[in-house]
């Protein structure tokens, strides 16, 4: 069964209860789809290298433009948890982009979503077989422990929205997708990283409810806020960082045409993460002439750790 981000306990394993009616069980294991609290505070710091991140993430973006924006969502969610639980002690290029590029590929397996290697691969100079993709899935599957129905803030958006009592479709839906903006924004936003799924649900329907409808904004703040499960003054938080991040994105935006005015480079391929599904990509827009080369000094053990890709 396709697994469904809004819905992550359906046809799950004895070790995933399916949810209660009152989604007791989302709030009970989201913790443990969260990264690190160790590896959030050295993002912070700088003592875990931000470039690192960002790199991988920039590769998820590439790989993912033609399949929609959950699927990246879904393959950073991997990418975060691993990284706080295994590391990568020497990140290079080829073994971040490899770390990239199998995360992708084992949210597409989760999503039921159909694609070939080629569209993974990317223009960044490597190619890597199904083989050596395999041995990195296998990685990352052992540090998640093989917890791959992630519970994201995507799971908590409808049983917030029910705090709304709202009886136009129409009007719901338009809550909705504008929350879901927020919540793939937030993503990179590493502030919110400490915050659990549930509260940035909360906050993302929040905002958009301030956004979209600013007179009924009072009483849904108190509806939300009188849930049992809500830390009020983490949700009150997030909601200040989504405006934030809102007024630095509106500027960013602004930037962004000016520089496309006069050049037409990319200014930054995060900003492609929220863009390129908004308009059509050609099949072939990924295919240069750039020169690429085969990873053959990979490991050939099965057993595969990082602790083997320190003298590569």
């Amino acid at each position: 069964m396709e697994f469904d981000l809004e819905n992550p306990l359906t046809n799950s394993n004895h070790l995933c209860p399916p949810p209660s009616p009152n989604s007791t069980s989302l709030f009970l294991l989201e913790s443990d789809h969260m990264p690190s609290h160790h590896y959030i505070q050295s993002l912070k710091a700088g003592a875990f290298p931000t470039s690192v991140r960002r790199n991988a993430i920039a590769s998820i973006s590439l790989f993912c433009c033609r399949f929609g924006p959950f699927l990246p969502y879904l393959a950073v969610n991997y990418l975060d948890r691993f990284l706080s639980s295994q590391g990568i002690p020497q990140p290079k290029t080829w073994v971040v982009r490899l770390v990239a590029c199998s995360c992708v590929s084992l949210a597409a397996k989760m999503t039921k979503t159909e694609f070939s290697l080629i569209d993974f691969q990317g223009d960044g100079g490597f190619i890597f077989d199904a083989q050596t993709i395999e041995r990195m899935e296998y990685l990352i599957l052992g540090a998640l422990k093989w917890r791959m129905r992630s519970i994201t803030p995507f799971s908590f958006i409808s049983f917030f929205v029910s705090f709304f009592n709202l009886k136009d479709p129409p009007l719901r839906q338009a809550l909705k997708a504008r929350a879901v903006e927020l919540i793939l924004k937030a993503q990179m936003d590493t502030r919110l990283m400490e915050l659990r799924p549930s509260i940035i649900a909360a906050s993302a329907l929040l905002s958009a409810s301030h956004q979209l409808l600013p007179l009924q904004f009072p009483c849904f703040r108190k509806a939300i806020s009188s849930c049992s499960y809500v830390n009020k003054e983490n949700m009150l938080q997030c909601c200040n960082w989504m405006q934030e991040m809102e007024k630095e994105g509106e500027q960013s935006e602004s930037v962004d045409e000016i520089m496309a005015s006069s050049s037409n480079t990319p200014v930054n391929v995060l900003d492609q993460h929220f863009s390129c599904w908004e308009s059509e990509i050609a099949a072939d827009a990924t295919k240069t002439d750039m020169k690429r080369r085969r990873i053959n000094d990979y490991p050939d053990n099965h057993s595969v750790h990082f602790s083997q890709l320190q003298h590569c």
